[in-house]
């Protein structure tokens, strides 16, 4: 019998995929710069005091307080 790891064809990992269009890496880019502006941000905003916990409700739709409902 022959091991799983023997029969596997190299087209099923990402680095045998075809060669990558100059839009395409282009487009990586953009992604990364945009991931790292967003972490960058997250760390420069100052903490909220007194504030909820958790996600803000009116940007998520998550009225819900200790399983009461609150609908305005």
């Amino acid at each position: 019998m022959a091991d799983a790891t023997e029969t596997a064809t190299p087209e099923s990992g990402a680095a045998a995929a075809k060669p990558l269009s100059e839009a395409a890496r282009r487009a990586l880019a953009e992604a990364a710069e945009r991931t790292r502006q967003r972490a960058a941000s997250e760390t420069r905003r100052p903490p909220e005091i007194q504030g909820r916990r958790g996600p803000e409700p009116t940007r998520y739709g998550d009225w819900e307080r200790k399983g009461i409902l609150s609908d305005f």
